[in-house]
């Protein structure tokens, strides 16, 4: 069957919607692709001075985040949330991420864990094996001051 695009003009494969005032607690979005980035989108009624904060924990920091801007975070390795908007304001969000289980897909040769292990063993192995190495991959792809400073493009993808 032929699949249609939800969301033509983004570069993410992913997009979740919440229409209501959802706060979130203190968490890693375990399922997004590691070296990736989530991007986050606040939208409604509210004021950012007094609720909807984005907070980044292990940064030690406390964003305000106003109606109509856009984050991007690695929101599978940096701890985050929310606070909530204050009583009677409105505020709903966009967030777009990648689910690490595509390049996992990718990887096993367009086929799952289950298909690749039951179709190659060895491959199967050899792909477990790699898995413990990849956060050294992963940390290549991020930018680092002396780069930057240098005047290195950051990287925006493993594959270039």
């Amino acid at each position: 069957p032929k699949l249609k695009c939800t969301t033509p003009k983004t570069i993410f494969p992913t997009t979740a919607c919440n229409f209501r005032n959802v706060s979130c607690y203190k968490h890693h979005d375990t399922q997004n692709c590691p070296f990736g980035w989530c991007a986050i989108t606040a939208l409604g009624n509210f004021d950012h001075t007094q609720g909807g904060h984005l907070i980044l924990w292990e940064l030690k920091l406390i964003i305000e985040f106003p109606h109509g801007c856009t984050v991007l975070i690695p929101s599978a390795t940096i701890m985050h949330s929310n606070i909530p908007v204050a009583d009677g304001d409105v505020r709903v969000s966009i967030t777009q991420y990648c689910a690490g289980s595509i390049f996992r897909y990718v990887d096993n040769g367009f086929r799952t864990d289950r298909a690749l292990r039951e179709e190659d063993k060895q491959r199967y192995e050899e792909a477990q094996a790699a898995k413990e190495h990849r956060w050294k991959m992963s940390l290549g792809l991020l930018s680092t001051l002396e780069g930057l400073k240098a005047g290195k493009r950051p990287s925006i993808g493993m594959f270039q």
